[in-house]
């Protein structure tokens, strides 16, 4: 494998006829580290600082949904359907135990995963992320053609409106992992205007489900938000908190929806410290 995420070459599996698009960086031999992208995302959109300092300790994975950059197929219209792409990912590539990384939309995908097949998974971290039945996750639709629409009339990223609080702090480091994210050396597929509004709708309709009962997740799960998400707001963060049984909180300070990539270094250290400390592999390494 390649020593630094950007560097990293894509690959494709297939699952079930579709090719899915995938890096993989990182130690072999580990309990591998799934990471469940953003609305919209496709492989460059994942911050190389985290990857990297990831993939010092474990192997990690980056994928994208099906019609999403490289990967074929339409995007999925529910929440559910990428679950299911995602356990079929894993069992084409051997995996039978892994770590979840789900961020945003990714977070919606792991805490399904979490219903659908919880023998598959040691440990989760949900990233800016709600629950079912959240009604403010209604509104990310309008927030986020409100956002590219600035992007488009700035001349900026819309990620830098979306992920971002308007502190300067914050602008500074919105630009700063923009341009990470843009150094890839082979790139990914821009992912379309279709696909977004497919994804958008697994989104509505997550925010219209029923509210999951999580009272049997056994699993160590660590919440993570910053106090100044409006993509989806920080209360549903907090609510995840409060009903998974063995799950943790942490909220960053002036932090918008990207709070993990605006804390890229301190979020790295904590998450390694996390899933060290929930894999069956690791206890025994010092």
């Amino acid at each position: 494998m390649q020593t630094t995420y950007i560097q990293t070459p894509i690959q494709t599996a297939d699952v079930g006829g579709i090719p899915v698009a995938y890096r993989r960086i990182g130690v072999e031999g580990t309990t591998p580290i799934i990471y469940l992208n953003h609305l919209a995302a496709n492989l460059d959109g994942c911050d190389p600082i985290i990857m990297d300092g990831l993939a010092k300790h474990f192997s990690i994975i980056s994928f994208d949904y099906q019609g999403i950059g490289l990967s074929g197929g339409s995007s999925a219209l529910s929440v559910e359907e990428m679950a299911q792409e995602t356990i079929a990912l894993l069992q084409v590539l051997g995996y039978s135990k892994v770590h979840l990384l789900g961020l945003s939309l990714g977070g919606f995908v792991a805490q399904t995963m979490l219903q659908m097949a919880p023998h598959l998974i040691e440990s989760v971290i949900l990233a800016g992320t709600g629950p079912a039945g959240d009604k403010a996750i209604s509104f990310v639709p309008r927030i986020t053609f409100y956002d590219m629409l600035r992007g488009f009339l700035t001349g900026n990223d819309a990620r830098y409106f979306l992920f971002f609080p308007k502190t300067a702090e914050a602008r500074y480091q919105a630009k700063a992992f923009i341009a990470r994210t843009k150094s890839h050396k082979n790139k990914d597929k821009p992912t379309t205007l279709k696909a977004l509004l497919r994804q958008l709708r697994a989104v509505v309709s997550w925010a219209k489900a029923e509210s999951q009962d999580f009272s049997n997740v056994k699993h160590r799960v660590w919440v993570v938000n910053g106090d100044h998400d409006r993509m989806i707001p920080t209360a549903g963060s907090h609510d995840l908190a409060y009903r998974l049984p063995n799950a943790s909180l942490t909220i960053y300070k002036g932090a918008g929806h990207g709070a993990i990539f605006q804390e890229a270094e301190l979020f790295t250290q904590q998450a390694i410290v996390f899933y060290k400390a929930n894999d069956p592999l690791m206890n025994n390494v010092k």
